[in-house]
């Protein structure tokens, strides 16, 4: 069901699953007509499910998606037409994997720089809020909030400052931190490394730290997550949380309230059997505590003052 794993086919691609030799114009002949048919209803779900399983087959789909008329339109016309299904949670598995499919298209207009600030510039990231704001866990929903979370982990991913601004001035925070929170162990490494990726700009880290609410907004999410992960290790999820305290540990207010709201499980070695491993979170957790303290502090609500 996953798309990433269909990014190879039969047909026109290669073995490779890039465009074969013999289309020396990078696949343009297969691809433009079915740019062109995402505008017809009709078609428009076999074509969604042909280009998200090509999407990396082409290295100009994101222009080409963005430029083309009426193709932007129709993909947020996908992602609307779901938004009914939302509440009451009626998301079957069949609309979900249709919706995605489209959002899987966003993702490459997303990560493109040419179409990265334009995509911005429309808000279009707005339309996929309602989706990170659903709470059934069936599995269509942690799909769909998965693939959408996605979209924008690809914007986070290439180190923007105009892409972090922009986050910050929407509600994107309180959103990852009830998915850090509920979701499921994917979606809630994704939405960490969302959180993780604003607070290493430094206007992200300013922003969460500017006041105690919102700094004890994260880190008591955080906190919860490490009691978690006593219970279900994951040393992919527990990487990214050990970095968000660390880096929140270079503003001096957090650095203070963290000396006393820093899990004791973090500092007693509890996770020292699943970090053998991974040279780079012992690194991060051994810095972490050389700047907070190494010895442990009695937990109470995790709300020291900041």
């Amino acid at each position: 069901e996953k798309m990433a794993s269909a990014t190879s086919t039969p047909g026109s691609l290669g073995p490779a699953g890039g465009p074969r030799p013999n289309t020396p114009n990078g696949g343009m002949d297969e691809l433009l007509p079915l740019v062109i048919q995402l505008t017809n209803a009709e078609q428009r779900e076999v074509v969604l499910l042909e280009l998200s399983k090509k999407r990396e087959s082409f290295a100009d789909l994101a222009p080409i998606l963005w430029h083309s008329t009426g193709t932007v339109a129709a993909l947020l016309q996908e992602i609307v037409s779901i938004y009914p299904l939302l509440t009451p949670p009626t998301l079957t598995a069949h609309a979900s994997n249709r919706v995605c499919n489209a959002l899987a298209l966003l993702q490459c207009v997303a990560s493109h720089s040419d179409t990265r600030q334009p995509f911005l510039a429309a808000q279009i990231p707005l339309y996929l809020y309602p989706f990170l704001n659903t709470q059934s866990k069936s599995r269509p929903f942690e799909y769909l909030r998965l693939t959408s979370l996605g979209v924008i982990g690809a914007l986070v991913k290439v180190d923007d400052a105009e892409v972090i601004s922009f986050l910050l001035s929407t509600e994107i925070i309180p959103l990852c931190l009830r998915i850090m929170e509920t979701g499921s162990e994917l979606s809630k490494t994704v939405a960490t490394f969302i959180v993780q990726k604003i607070l290493l700009e430094e206007t992200g880290l300013n922003y969460v730290c500017a006041t105690a609410e919102r700094f004890y907004a994260v880190s008591t999410v955080l906190a919860n997550m490490v009691q978690l992960l006593k219970l279900h290790p994951s040393v992919r999820l527990l990487k990214h949380v050990v970095r968000c305290y660390l880096r929140l540990a270079d503003h001096p207010r957090a650095r203070d309230a963290l000396k006393t709201c820093l899990p004791n499980s973090l500092r007693d070695n509890t996770f020292g059997p699943h970090l053998h491993n991974d040279p780079t979170v012992q690194k991060w957790l051994s810095q972490l505590l050389g700047i907070v303290g190494a010895g442990t502090v009695e937990e109470g609500n995790g709300n020291a003052n900041m």
